[in-house]
């Protein structure tokens, strides 16, 4: 049985066909196309005597929309926002004014009704024209704004709004997507640097811990917490965190033994910063427990800081600690593998990449694409996978969650063997 999730940009035309390959699929016997129907349509129906309709509302269902008509409008209201096509959008929220107040991609989603929606994507113009025709969302609008980095729209809607101070927890937003210009305005404008409940703690630990890679925003966040008072540990591992190679420069010289230097979770992420450590599912691909300074700068995007591990000696070979289990022990092209810094890039870019410069940087050091290791994860699931004696390509082949492998990584150790 089947839940869909409508993208937020979902294309009109694909839902039409999907409609038709669901009809098809019943009268063929499909059983998942049985499924959906026994599911979410209202009745019982002979797949022999279904129309086109019947799979259409049941599609609809499948989204959350209560009927084919509701899933159009979703789809019409959410293009013509992308769009900025102004004249479109009034003319659906005047025939259908409850289309305000309801969220755009139907299903229960962070970026909320229209305005809401618009305010994500700095639609200025149609989150004036929705305000005219009645949307009230301008709290939850300006909190997109900020955590997009959509400012100048942020700064509209705090307008619009009378210009209050932001509410408590409001700098989580942009410390969850590593947004230094939108942490920057809220301290501005004067925003408590702590979370809801008063916990100074949790945004640092938000910003170490987060789902986002983006390590030129991520630097600059840690830089404006650390001069509003957060103290930050001089180690390895926040230096990464930091983008600080000159740092890291200082922590070489006092220990030669750093480049080949395994450090804990607890190491990664500091529990004096109000870090939570989960063994096998925190936000990173490949685990980073027990693993070395240049898997942790591959997970997280920083090129410059495994160029500088590599260009100081670090052995691109090294494997993580094996733990009491057997687990671990694998070397940093497992990171490119299974890779959220890859999943995060490929999510948000068109056209979708087709390099990775880590793999590439390794295997021109000499990374050896036939080592093996055993791993566990729980990542983008709630039970915990094993995959044991795997190579980097073996380990990407079965792994899940197909959307933190990195085709290119394959592709180019697969070239290599």
């Amino acid at each position: 049985m089947s839940n869909r999730r409508l993208p937020l940009r979902p294309d009109l035309t694909q839902l039409k066909h999907q409609a038709k390959d669901l009809l098809r699929a019943l009268r063929d016997g499909d059983p998942s196309a049985l499924a959906d129907f026994q599911q979410h349509h209202p009745g019982p129906i002979d797949p022999a005597s279904a129309k086109l309709a019947d799979a259409q509302l049941v599609l609809a269902r499948s989204y959350e929309a209560p009927s084919w008509p509701r899933l159009v409008q979703a789809c019409e209201l959410i293009d013509a926002i992308w769009r900025d096509d102004a004249d479109a959008i009034r003319e659906l929220v005047t025939k259908h004014p409850q289309l305000l107040h309801e969220n755009a991609v139907l299903r229960k989603s962070h970026w909320g009704p229209p305005l809401s929606f618009a305010a994500n994507l700095g639609r200025d113009r149609i989150i004036r024209l929705l305000h005219q025709l009645g949307a009230t969302d301008l709290a939850q609008a300006a909190n997109r704004a900020v955590l997009q980095g959509q400012i100048e729209t942020a700064r509209r809607l705090y307008a619009m709004m009378g210009d209050p101070r932001p509410p408590r927890g409001a700098v989580m937003d942009p410390c969850e997507t590593l947004s230094p210009t939108g942490l920057a305005f809220l301290l501005e404008r004067g925003a408590e640097l702590c979370d809801a409940h008063g916990n100074r703690l949790a945004p640092v630990a938000l910003l170490l811990q987060t789902y986002s890679r983006h390590p030129a925003g991520k630097h600059q966040c840690l830089d404006l917490i650390e001069r509003h008072g957060i103290e930050l540990p001089d180690t390895p591992p926040m230096a990464v965190h930091r983008g600080r190679i000159e740092l890291l420069e200082k922590h070489l010289a006092r220990d030669p033994g750093l480049l080949s230097r395994t450090f804990s979770l607890e190491e990664f992420y500091p529990p004096t910063l109000g870090c939570l450590i989960e063994r096998w599912h925190p936000f990173h691909g490949t685990p980073l427990d027990g693993a070395t300074l240049l898997h942790m700068a591959i997970d997280y995007g920083e090129l410059e800081v495994a160029r500088w591990l590599i260009d100081r000696g670090t052995d691109v070979n090294t494997p993580a600690r094996i733990d009491a289990e057997g687990f671990g022990g694998h070397t940093a092209l497992f990171s490119c593998v299974v890779s959220y810094w890859w999943y995060l890039r490929s999510k948000y870019a068109n056209p979708k990449p087709t390099d990775d410069p880590f793999t590439d940087l390794l295997l021109t050091h000499g990374a050896n694409p036939q080592a093996r290791a055993s791993l566990r994860t729980r990542i983008h699931d709630t039970v915990t996978h094993e995959y044991r004696d795997v190579t980097p390509l073996t380990w990407g082949e079965r792994f899940h969650a197909r959307e933190l492998v990195s085709e290119p990584a394959m592709r180019r150790i697969g070239e290599s063997l």
